[in-house]
C-alpha cells in the first residue's frame, strides 16, 4: 500500500488552510502514469517549487519560474586544476634494517629490510629511482632473480624483493618483503627519492626529518 500523501489544493488562486496569497502556480502538462512525484519538481519550476495538486493531465507547481535563456556555464578557465599529489620519499635505516614509505608528511607505510652485508654495504645518500622491472635478473650475480626492482644506481643497487633473514645480508642491495616490494612498486615511480641513512631514527617523524 502506498503511503498517503496530503497535498494542499489549489483553489481561485489561494491555498486552503493559508491566509497569505500563495506564490504562482505553473502548470505543466505531465503523463501521470509516467511522472514520479517522487523525484522533485520538473524542469521549469523555481527553486521554492512545491509539488501541489494535480488535475486531469497537469501537474500543478507553486513557484517562480526559473530564468529565461541558456545556462551559463563556468568557464574552464575558472575552473582551479586539481592539487599534485605530494611526491614518495623512501628512507632506509641501516642501523635499524627499516624502511619508512611517506607521502608528504604522512608515513603510509614501513617495513624490515636486509641491506649490504660486510665486504658489500649498502651505500649512503639519497638517490632516485631510474628503472624499474617487476621480472629483473642479476646481471651480476648468476641471474639471481630481483622482484619489483627498483634501480638505484648505474652499478647495480636496487630495491627487491629478497630473502629478509634479520640482518644485513645482501651484495649491496636493499632486500624487501614480498608483499612490501609490490606494493612500494606500485607507490613509485622514476625519479622518486630514496634515502639511505646509518641513522637510527626514535619514530616515524624522526624518519621524516632525515629526508
Amino acid at each position: 500500500m502506498k503511503p498517503f500523501l496530503f497535498l494542499p489544493i489549489a483553489i481561485g488562486g489561494l491555498l486552503l488552510g493559508s491566509a497569505t496569497r500563495p506564490p504562482p502556480l505553473i502548470a505543466l502538462p505531465v503523463d501521470p502514469a509516467v511522472f514520479d512525484t517522487s523525484y522533485g519538481c520538473p524542469e521549469g519550476a523555481g527553486d521554492g517549487c512545491a509539488l501541489l495538486a494535480g488535475s486531469g493531465g497537469e501537474l500543478v507547481l507553486a513557484g517562480l519560474p526559473r530564468p529565461e535563456g541558456p545556462p551559463v556555464d563556468t568557464p574552464a578557465s575558472a575552473v582551479p586544476p586539481p592539487a599534485p599529489a605530494s611526491p614518495v620519499r623512501v628512507v632506509v635505516s641501516l642501523p635499524l634494517q627499516r624502511a619508512y614509505v611517506f607521502r608528504g608528511q604522512a608515513l603510509i607505510a614501513t617495513s624490515a629490510v636486509s641491506t649490504g652485508r660486510p665486504g658489500h654495504p649498502t651505500p649512503l645518500g639519497t638517490f632516485r629511482i631510474t628503472q624499474k622491472n617487476v621480472r629483473h635478473q642479476s646481471n651480476i650475480y648468476s641471474n639471481a632473480p630481483m622482484p619489483f626492482m627498483q634501480r638505484l644506481t648505474d652499478y647495480g643497487i636496487a630495491l627487491h624483493a629478497g630473502r629478509l633473514p634479520g640482518y644485513p645480508a645482501s651484495h649491496g642491495c636493499i632486500r624487501l618483503p614480498w608483499g612490501f616490494a609490490r606494493r612500494l612498486y606500485g607507490m613509485t615511480d622514476y625519479g622518486t627519492r630514496v634515502t639511505v641513512t646509518r641513522a637510527s631514527p626514535r619514530s616515524a617523524r624522526d624518519a621524516l626529518k632525515l629526508i
